[in-house]
């Protein structure tokens, strides 16, 4: 029997996916029905769905969910849930919809056909309200405000039957992995006690400095990287992929570490998505989640150590996966090596901070990035990936496949 933390709700995985001639009769059916376009978000969220990284959720939220999630944390049946799941589409559309009829979800980005949900309840909802609970601001250079505010007015709520897993697969195989075979990983290499380490950027000292201390005390980390869609200038999960793993071939334990993707797309609600990295984290199999500076965080928008506080504000048993909450990292000259301010007494002269932002402005610049601010093989991928954007050609960086070591 896993030993494993159990999925969130305390029940079992519940994906939504379908397989098998019961996909393919669905798929048949759902040309037929009323269609609803979704977007990348959307889509990321319903893929979830489908391999039961929203366990317990069976599909889109309702106003009372949604209402008690920004207020209160919880959806209308008690369920711990730290930011709505909706759909939404513009009135018109909605108008046209009727309550209890099944509709078709397509993806935007390619038409294809993604589920089929039946409507359960329309309902339009304060949008600036949300923002405040969730972003904490209603300012719209806020990427994550930006796409609430940019969605159709109506939200559809309702149960879903979820048929396609997008490409993710395809276009990282070995990397992108569902919550049974993390699970089944974990097992296999006889691992209890995991702490996942969220990345939207490649790894670079600093953060390889968390997921070392992870390993002193758990029996393995998890290197869970987003692979859907980023605000504009980040790195790619193509390349970033490619660079983890070349990190792990060289400066990893075998069996201490393991990296996998989600189908995600960032919100960058900083305290709020550290909570729900956490949740689907605990569905994935991980005990823990190591929270650093500055978590899921954009911009000013949020102290450094909010997403660490926001953990003590909710109740002891909403979540199993627990937060390993570290400091300030850096690389202290005088130590010779990564510290944290737990751990050095030295003064910011002798301290070099490391950041993803920084790594980025260098390389996009040309710029110098000295071995202690990431290491020389991460480098060479991420120049090729900088050379080609100066070139206005997109690079091609090769995956080099799942890396568990």
């Amino acid at each position: 029997m896993s030993k494993l933390v159990k999925p969130h709700g305390g029940g079992a995985l519940r994906p939504l996916l379908l397989t098998g001639s019961a996909l393919a009769a669905e798929l048949e059916r759902a040309e037929g029905l009323a269609k609803v376009t979704i977007g990348s978000r959307e889509a990321g969220d319903l893929i979830m769905l489908g391999i039961g990284g929203f366990t317990p959720l069976d599909g889109f939220m309702t106003h009372a969910d949604w209402q008690g999630i920004c207020d209160n944390y919880q959806m209308a049946n008690g369920l711990f849930w730290p930011i709505p799941i909706t759909l939404s589409t513009d009135s018109k559309n909605a108008d046209s919809l009727a309550i209890g009829a099944e509709i078709a979800l397509v993806s935007e980005e390619t038409g294809a056909i993604m589920a089929t949900m039946q409507l359960t309840e329309k309902y339009p909802i304060d949008k600036a309200h949300e923002c405040m609970s969730i972003f904490k601001t209603t300012d719209d250079a806020h990427p994550g405000v930006k796409m609430v505010m940019e969605q159709g007015d109506v939200n559809l709520a309702g149960p879903v039957k979820v048929l396609s897993q997008g490409d993710f697969a395809a276009r990282f195989p070995g990397i992108y992995m569902t919550p049974a075979e993390t699970r089944a990983m974990f097992d296999e290499k006889g691992w209890r006690t995991i702490a996942a380490f969220q990345t939207r950027n490649p790894m670079h000292r600093s953060h390889e400095y968390l997921a070392k201390i992870a390993i002193e005390t758990c029996d393995g980390v998890l290197i869970h990287s987003l692979l859907g869609q980023l605000k504009p200038g980040d790195i790619p999960a193509e390349v970033r992929s490619a660079a983890i793993d070349t990190l792990i071939d060289n400066y990893f334990v075998d069996n201490t570490v393991a990296h996998a993707g989600y189908p995600l797309d960032m919100r960058y609600a900083g305290p709020r998505e550290a909570l729900l990295h956490a949740l689907f984290r605990q569905n994935y199999g991980c005990s823990h989640l190591l929270v650093g500076r500055d978590h899921a965080g954009v911009g000013d928008y949020y102290g450094p150590f909010d997403a660490h506080h926001i953990f003590d504000e909710i109740p002891e048993d909403a979540l199993e996966t627990k937060p390993i909450r570290i400091d300030w990292t850096f690389w202290c000259y005088r130590c010779n090596g990564m510290a944290s301010m737990r751990t050095c007494p030295h003064d910011g002269s002798d301290r070099l901070l490391v950041s993803g932002t920084k790594l980025r402005k260098a390389l996009s610049e040309k710029e110098d990035v000295s071995p202690e601010f990431s290491r020389p093989e991460v480098l060479a991928i991420l120049r090729q990936y900088y050379a080609g954007l100066k070139d206005s050609e997109n690079v091609k960086v090769d995956l080099k496949g799942h890396s568990a070591r």
